[in-house]
């Protein structure tokens, strides 16, 4: 088990054109050579963007990009044609695949705050593909196949449990609220990685939301 606080994570983004970046894993200048990927994950970043504020377009290949809005409203565009507007309870996934370009704005009158998720896929090239789930349920664990992961959301009420998937590797993203994890008290932002683990159960101290990456 290993313990990553939100307080670890690498800053980044533009704070000044209100953009504001947490990293989990290494990233751009941030460069860590022992915290390069986890299982499929490649980086799992905290997004916080000011109305108006966004990414204008940009490039990706061979990875695929899921996105958790965790409150406001993100608007998605890319080359391949596809406009969304994302909200709480949504899955987004772009997949990369040879390359795809993008624009990520905040063009509602509220503040943005976004999890997004970059996984390497088991094989490089394909055509790009997108993807968006609208208010996905608990009991419904979305699938990334081309990286062998599954994602499972999870909402719990104080006091409640959930089980983290046995696993080769399992990633436990806190995205809001408290749990108690293995003797670990988490808040938002903290984050667990498992490899390996079995039985592994998950305790909710306030009402929680969870996100759990279980790859092979």
């Amino acid at each position: 088990m290993d313990l990553r606080r939100a307080g670890e994570r690498y800053p980044g983004g533009e704070p000044g054109a209100g953009i504001e970046t947490r990293h989990a894993f290494s990233f751009g200048p941030h460069y860590d050579p022992d915290n390069l990927r986890f299982g499929a994950l490649i980086a799992c970043n905290e997004e916080r963007l000011a109305p108006g504020a966004g990414f204008d377009e940009h490039p990706h290949s061979h990875t695929e990009i899921v996105t958790w809005v965790i409150e406001g409203e993100l608007t998605h565009r890319d080359s391949a044609g596809h406009e969304s507007v994302v909200r709480p309870g949504d899955v987004q996934r772009l997949r990369a695949a040879a390359g795809v370009r993008h624009v990520e704005r905040n063009a509602g009158p509220l503040p943005l705050a976004f999890v997004q998720m970059w996984l390497a896929p088991r094989e490089p090239g394909g055509d790009p593909a997108y993807e968006i789930v609208r208010g996905i349920a608990d009991s419904t664990p979305y699938a990334v196949p081309e990286a062998g992961a599954m994602l499972h959301v999870r909402r719990l009420s104080a006091g409640e449990r959930t089980a983290v998937p046995d696993a080769g590797h399992a990633y436990v993203h806190v995205v809001r609220g408290g749990v108690s994890l293995a003797g670990a008290e988490l808040g938002p932002g903290d984050a667990v990685r498992l490899t390996g683990e079995v039985g592994v159960e998950a305790v909710a101290s306030t009402p929680a939301e969870l996100l759990v990456w279980e790859m092979s």
